[in-house]
C-alpha cells in the first residue's frame, strides 16, 4: 500500500524520463499544433484551449508513443480534440455540405497557389479558406501550410489515400471559385 523511499525515487526518475522525451518529440509541434487547431476552430483563443487540452491527452498517453513522426501523433491528437471540441461547440460546422455541384464549374481564374504568390494581401486567401466546409480547410492546411504528405495526412485523418487526393482538389477548386470574383474585380 505504501511505497518504499527507493520505489518513490524510481518512479520520480521515471516520470523525469517521460517528461523528457516528450518534450523531445512533441513540444517542437507547437506551432503546428497551433496552426492546425486555428484553422479548424477558427479562433485563436478557442484553438488556445484546445492545443492546451491535446497536450495534455498526448502527455496522458505519451506511454502509447511508440516513436516514429511525433508531429503526426500530435497532429492527429490536435484533429481528434478539434472534432470533439466541434461537436460540443458548435455542431452545425460538423455538419456543413460537400456540396458536389459546385464542384465541376468552371473557370479561367489563376490557381489559388498562383493567386497567393501574386497577391500582396494574405487577407484575402485567408478569409477565403474561412469559408471553406471543414474538411477541405483541413486537408489544406495539413497539406499547403504544414507540408504533410497525402500519405501522412490520410494516416493522421484516418481516411484513405484517395480521399486525400478528392477532398485536396475539391478545396482547392472551391477556393479558385472563392477568390475568382475578387481577383476579376480587381483585375
Amino acid at each position: 500500500m505504501f511505497k518504499r523511499s527507493g520505489e518513490r525515487k524510481e518512479e520520480a526518475e521515471l516520470d523525469q524520463i517521460k517528461r523528457e522525451q516528450f518534450e523531445l518529440s512533441v513540444l517542437p509541434h507547437l506551432g503546428a499544433a497551433y496552426n492546425l487547431a486555428r484553422w479548424l476552430t477558427r479562433n485563436e483563443h478557442d484553438a488556445e484551449d484546445v492545443v492546451q487540452e491535446s497536450y495534455l491527452r498526448a502527455y496522458r498517453f505519451f506511454g502509447g508513443f511508440r516513436g516514429g513522426d511525433g508531429r503526426a501523433w500530435l497532429l492527429t491528437i490536435v484533429r481528434n480534440t478539434c472534432y470533439s471540441w466541434l461537436r460540443q461547440n458548435r455542431s452545425l460546422e460538423l455538419s456543413d455540405s460537400l456540396d458536389d455541384a459546385a464542384e465541376n464549374i468552371e473557370s479561367d481564374a489563376p490557381s489559388p497557389e498562383a493567386e497567393l504568390i501574386k497577391s500582396a494581401d494574405g487577407k484575402l486567401v485567408t478569409r477565403a479558406l474561412e469559408e471553406l466546409p471543414l474538411e477541405f480547410r483541413e486537408i489544406l492546411v495539413l497539406r499547403e501550410m504544414e507540408g504533410m504528405s497525402y500519405k501522412e495526412i490520410a494516416d493522421l485523418a484516418d481516411i484513405p489515400l484517395g480521399t486525400v487526393m478528392s477532398r485536396l482538389a475539391r478545396a482547392r477548386k472551391r477556393l479558385q471559385q472563392i477568390l475568382a470574383p475578387t481577383v476579376a474585380r480587381e483585375a
